[in-house]
């Protein structure tokens, strides 16, 4: 495949799969809620058949969202300009990840709670089909997310697989260290809010280059690690 030759392809991919991930974890936070229900022997076996499903999901969704944007032709004409089906999924796409995005900084920065209200679980294809539905749910934002950061149908769907099948392998451990370091989540909100506007200004037919997201998703994510182990250092030193 000549597109893997080109460095910018893997920095979009890991970018990607990084985001990806990272916006899996409220739906790795649920799956563990869901599973925990059943009896022990069960739970592994329905998260790993759940996040099985929800992949076939979520790479339908994402054929379905890139043929829409496929549509280029005007549908609707205001004044002078032209929209077509692309730029009104791109528009709303975008105003959804800036209003997801914003709201969820300000549940985090007022410490106000997700409400996690979840029926009790009768039976393991109860649970599974309750798993299914809330990736539907928690996939739009990853989908417009992937949409946002590159054209290339392939490299789309090689994160969305990656990523679930680090939810499949280390969905503890990536719940636990996300939970204790929230500055990571909060980064990644912020950058689908910077994501959310690029969408706007591509639906508005103005083109802008996605290897300065790129830049800032890697420059940023680097500063922040960087933080986080001069903070435990720093915590060694007072202990």
């Amino acid at each position: 495949m000549e597109i893997f030759l080109h460095l910018d392809t893997w920095i979009a991919l890991l970018t990607l799969t990084f985001m990806e991930i990272v916006l899996g974890i409220d739906n790795i936070i649920f799956i563990s809620i869901v599973a925990a229900k059943l009896p022990h022997e069960q739970q592994r076996k329905a998260r790993i058949l759940g996040l099985s499903l929800a992949l076939i999901v979520r790479i339908l969704l994402l054929l379905s969202i890139t043929w829409i944007i496929g549509l280029t032709t005007p549908v609707l004409t205001i004044s002078d300009f032209a929209l077509s089906w692309r730029d009104i999924i791109l528009a709303l796409g975008g105003v959804f990840l800036l209003v997801k995005s914003i709201l969820e900084i300000h549940h985090k920065v007022e410490g106000v709670e997700h409400e996690q209200v979840i029926k009790k679980v009768n039976s393991f294809g109860y649970a599974i089909l309750q798993i299914v539905l809330l990736d539907i749910i928690f996939s739009f934002d990853s989908i417009l997310t992937a949409v946002g950061l590159t054209d290339k149908l392939l490299l789309m769907i090689i994160a969305v697989i990656v990523s679930i099948i680090v939810m499949m392998l280390f969905a503890k451990a990536v719940s636990d260290f996300v939970n204790k370091y929230p500055t990571i989540q909060i980064l990644a909100l912020s950058f689908l809010i910077l994501i959310g506007f690029m969408l706007i200004v591509e639906a508005l037919h103005s083109h802008v280059p996605k290897g300065y997201v790129y830049f800032a998703v890697f420059f940023s994510l680097i500063i922040e690690m960087l933080n986080i182990r001069y903070q435990n250092k720093r915590k060694k030193l007072e202990t």
